[in-house]
């Protein structure tokens, strides 16, 4: 069996979050998977740039980010391969900078990973968030619990987590913009059993949005599923990487 290369796993935060999300997968598994969080324009390690609100915009930002980054790693390693994962509003986002990743580089990714989010053709036509108040809204945050309960208990986080919420769902709502996205490399989707906003029937539909073999990945748990066993997440991601690598 040949040995894995080393991958770069271009991580795409959720709705509200920043890369910083990412640091406990950092050293979670540590077999031939390197966890990079990337950030849009105007927040966690991009804070001093510009925020950017236009969808395509911010697909272009993200995705010169990243073949900047993959242009300097081949300078040490140019048979280094990578990959992309991006969760729940991160699943859309991260598949579009994947695509203009590769159109840039040349180079496709070994797979994209899509966990616990709607295709394009499900998602809601309006935004269910915008009538809420900020209260209403960090309660939904509470809820959802993909937030440190110690970050929503401190008022000046929280109503900047409020505006990062916000900022993401003005995005989302022009996710429809890239319905027709197809992509020439594989996806494997990532579907938590008991998540209550996206079934893994609803996931399954991600395979329309490529011409190479898609995959599909059960786990249990609800939304958030992927985040309360980053080990066992990471150790999937591998798994489908690399058997990816072999079958070539």
């Amino acid at each position: 069996m040949p040995r894995p290369q080393p991958v770069r796993l271009y991580c795409v935060p959720y709705a509200g979050a920043t890369s910083s999300i990412y640091r406990p997968w950092q050293t979670a598994h540590g077999a031939a998977v390197r966890v990079i969080g990337i950030d849009p324009p105007g927040r966690g390690t991009r804070s001093r740039e510009p925020r950017v609100l236009d969808y395509r915009e911010l697909v272009d930002s993200m995705a010169n980010h990243v073949a900047v980054d993959l242009a300097q790693s081949w300078d040490q390693v140019s048979d280094l391969r990578y990959a992309t994962f991006g969760h729940s509003f991160g699943a859309m986002l991260s598949l579009a900078v994947a695509d203009a990743v590769a159109r840039a580089v040349g180079r496709p990714p070994e797979r994209a990973i899509v966990s616990a989010a709607l295709p394009p053709a499900l998602q809601p036509p309006g935004d269910e968030t915008a009538a809420l108040t900020d209260d209403e809204l960090l309660d939904k945050i509470r809820a959802d619990g993909g937030t440190a309960p110690e970050l929503l208990a401190h008022k000046a986080m929280a109503g900047y987590l409020v505006r990062l919420m916000r900022e993401d769902y003005a995005i989302r709502r022009q996710f429809h913009r890239d319905d027709a996205l197809l992509v020439g490399f594989p996806i494997t989707t990532l579907a938590a059993r008991q998540d209550r906003y996206v079934t893994p029937e609803q996931m399954r539909r991600w395979a329309a949005h490529s011409t190479a073999q898609s995959r599909q990945v059960e786990i249990a748990g609800g939304h958030f599923a992927a985040f309360a066993d980053p080990a066992n997440t990471l150790l999937i991601a591998h798994h489908q990487l690399n058997e990816h690598l072999v079958r070539r």
